[in-house]
């Protein structure tokens, strides 16, 4: 069983609104777009692992985020071209928000 990534097309604003409305998520999201793709376990330290999966799907199938297994743990990455095509300027936006 896989995991659910919408394909680009359909992504739908009130998913992307919803999954970066909580401060945790919208932390997991400002990171990636930042750093770049890291492991599941290292974004937020302290985090129960049932709480984690919650964000990570949320993040997941609102299209923000790909999960992808590497060897024996997942990689996040931010799904910022597939953003880009569907919401043009909006995740850069959000972010630059995010920062004031």
């Amino acid at each position: 069983m896989g995991l659910r990534h919408p394909p680009t097309g359909d992504i739908r604003l009130e998913d992307v609104f919803t999954a970066l409305s909580h401060p945790m998520r919208l932390k997991v999201v400002r990171s990636l777009a930042e750093h770049g793709p890291a492991p599941c376990g290292s974004l937020l330290e302290g985090v129960p692992k049932s709480t984690l999966t919650h964000h990570w799907r949320v993040l997941r199938e609102g299209g923000l985020i790909r999960q992808e297994a590497v060897g024996r743990e997942y990689t996040l990455s931010l799904r910022r071209e597939d953003l880009e095509t569907r919401f043009p300027g909006l995740l850069d936006n959000v972010l630059r928000a995010a920062r004031s």
